[in-house]
């Protein structure tokens, strides 16, 4: 069962404000990971309390850096879903985790962040594994 949108509303809104995209379907996953021509991150969201006091605010304080994903996206785990299922299939070899954020570039994922490796760092230390991993892969493509 979701969780009640007027619950969840304000959590949403701390990624939203800042231009982050929510996904509320597969086929908005879908069309995001095929249509995002560079890299995309998709920031699993979630109610619990390494959500709100260290990922949120670790990928705030990320998109102050200079190089970073061309586009970013959301969904929110115990409210959309199929949204968070369809999200999690790009998410290959890594068992689903809340929060957590994938980044992908032509729908393969390069990158992963784990509630794992969330739960036990600060906001300023998610941020500078965010910074590095957008410093490592978005950059241009690598040529073929």
């Amino acid at each position: 069962m979701p969780y009640p949108e007027p619950f969840i509303a304000p959590m949403r809104a701390e990624l939203t404000r800042l231009g982050i995209e929510e996904l509320r379907t597969p086929a908005a996953v879908d069309a995001a990971v095929r249509d995002t021509g560079g890299t995309l991150l998709i920031v699993v969201n979630s109610v619990c309390g390494c959500a709100a006091g260290k990922a949120r605010p670790g990928l705030v304080l990320a998109l102050a850096h200079a190089v970073r994903p061309t586009r970013i996206a959301t969904v929110f785990a115990g409210a959309d879903l199929d949204a968070t299922g369809r999200a999690r299939r790009y998410f290959e070899g890594y068992p689903p985790s809340s929060p957590s954020m994938g980044l992908l570039r032509d729908g393969r994922l390069l990158w992963m962040l784990e509630r794992r490796d969330i739960e036990n760092r600060g906001p300023e230390e998610i941020a500078a594994l965010l910074t590095a991993a957008f410093d490592a892969h978005c950059g241009p493509a690598p040529a073929s």
